[in-house]
């Protein structure tokens, strides 16, 4: 989903440019696509390279050259302008063959730090787009073939982007996500930090939490019983709002929280995924904190007493949340999506350069 929720804001873009737009995606990415505004979705195979057990690898060599062929023989039938791959191990088939075909090709690379499938793919394909500066900055070839779009975000996100941060004597609003991989250490660390906050801090206090199902109970028995005022679901489908509303976020720091919350404009503590193997949400979160719009806290570190300290910090300290908004909003690109399309559309030879 990661991957593909930007390809569908460029999708967007393109189809009001007059373009059409096909969908390629492997089983396990298909079930993200259901809005995807695609003329067609065509499945084509692929797998993770994991480990170096020989069966395991000849295995998933196997599948990705199934991909390869299948995606070879799409490009004959549709005969793309150009293709265009968003990263993760699905982009490999599809990039690869259109590369075999000579048509003209586009990565975009979400995070502060290139995936391993992006970096396999640099150096073959025609253009390179990304949502953060200089990531390929290392090479000089792959760098003169770069441009910075900014990670392209939703409608939602860009009308978020337009309202102001809260004022001094609004409710202090917190608002607190860790997305499917990272919801459980939330739901443990936040609650028990809360209630070590001073009472002129917890007094103002109102939580909105993305919680697991097997967690909400124990989330929101945690809330009544320190007196806090707080809205826990597994899901809530206006997040950018939600973001909007925030004197501060507490979340991880995946390219697309890290967009948002740049492009809105809002303070947060991010606390990267630490099993990465490319460490991109580290990389991610430590762009923000550059910019002086995050705190970044290491998951080792991250306890409720760690918690508590940084949040009385930043919201006791005169101007301090307000100067961290501005921050992050420095880094915000909020036509990243307009700009992606028309480098497609460059890199396609549909417009002059």
């Amino acid at each position: 989903g990661g991957h593909l929720f930007p390809a569908e804001a460029l999708a967007v873009a393109l189809k009001a440019r007059g373009c059409i737009v096909d969908l390629a995606t492997d089983e396990r990415a298909f079930r993200y696509g259901g809005s995807f505004p695609a003329r067609a979705t065509h499945i084509v195979p692929s797998a993770t390279l994991k480990g170096r057990d020989p069966k395991a690898l000849f295995k998933t060599l196997t599948v990705l050259g199934k991909g390869i062929f299948r995606a070879y023989q799409l490009y004959g039938k549709i005969r793309p302008a150009a293709v265009v791959g968003f990263g993760g191990y699905p982009t490999l088939p599809p990039m690869l063959a259109a590369t075999l075909r000579g048509i003209p090709t586009l990565i975009h690379e979400q995070n502060g730090v290139a995936g391993r499938a992006n970096r396999l793919l640099a150096s073959r394909v025609t253009a390179i787009a990304t949502g953060f500066p200089a990531i390929f900055g290392h090479d000089p070839r792959l760098a003169a073939k770069s441009v910075h779009t900014g990670n392209p975000i939703r409608p939602a996100v860009v009308a978020a982007a337009a309202r102001p941060y809260p004022g001094p004597d609004e409710p202090f609003r917190l608002v607190v996500f860790g997305g499917s991989q990272g919801a459980r250490i939330m739901s443990d660390i936040v609650p028990p930090a809360l209630e070590l906050l001073p009472v002129v801090v917890r007094s103002r206090l109102q939580v909105v939490q993305q919680a697991r199902d097997e967690d909400l109970y124990t989330v929101e028995e945690a809330y009544k019983r320190a007196g806090i005022p707080a809205e826990v679901k597994p899901f809530f489908r206006d997040m950018p709002a939600r973001i909007a509303d925030a004197s501060l976020v507490i979340g991880r720091a995946g390219a697309s929280t890290v967009a948002e919350l740049a492009a809105i404009g809002r303070p947060s503590i991010l606390v990267p995924l630490p099993h990465a193997l490319d460490q991109d949400q580290m990389a991610n979160a430590g762009m923000l904190e550059k910019a002086g719009g995050a705190v970044r806290i290491k998951q080792a570190a991250f306890s409720p007493e760690r918690l508590a300290a940084e949040i009385a910090r930043l919201a006791t300290e005169p101007g301090l949340l307000p100067k961290m908004a501005a921050g992050a909003r420095s880094i915000g690109v909020l036509d990243a999506a307009d700009r992606l399309a028309e480098l497609v559309l460059r890199v396609a030879g549909r417009a002059k350069p």
